[in-house]
Order: C-alpha cells, then sequence, then structure tokens
C-alpha cells in the first residue's frame, strides 16, 4: 500500500510543522493524545529527509505518519 496524504493541524515551534496536534482522516478528526516515538529518516542519493511520528489517536488507534520537507506535506503509512 502507498503511504497516503493527509492533512494534519501542528503545533509549529522554531522549525516548521514540529509536532502532530490532529489528523484528518476520511472526513473524521482525530486527536492526538501521545506521540509514542519520533524519528528522521534521509536518503543518501536524493537527501530526501522525512520526520517520521508513531502516535495514539483519540479513536483509540496507533498510527504512523511523517512530513516530507522536500514536499512539505504529510503521509500517513500505517494504521
Amino acid at each position: 500500500m502507498p503511504d497516503e496524504k493527509i492533512e494534519v493541524i501542528t503545533y509549529s515551534g522554531y522549525r516548521e510543522e514540529e509536532s502532530p496536534i490532529s489528523l484528518d482522516l476520511y472526513g473524521e478528526r482525530i486527536e492526538v493524545l501521545e506521540i509514542l516515538s519520533r524519528w528522521i529518516e534521509e536518503t543518501l542519493e536524493e537527501r530526501i529527509r522525512k520526520r517520521f511520528f508513531r502516535v495514539k489517536g483519540s479513536d483509540g488507534y496507533i498510527y504512523k505518519i511523517y512530513y516530507s520537507e522536500k514536499t512539505k506535506e504529510w503521509f500517513l503509512t500505517k494504521r
């Protein structure tokens, strides 16, 4: 399954799109209750940096999402 582009509302600190606050999935707003982990992955050839988050949603599911610094978009990789 390819990564799915999603809308994310974020807290923006000193760096843009710093931490997710809520996700909009299929017309439903899901609040982020807890950020369980976060990490950065960067490809060597294209030098594309992605900031990943594993979050617990208000619907009880765990989501793995990331922010692409190249495209400035959020994606869902796993629910």
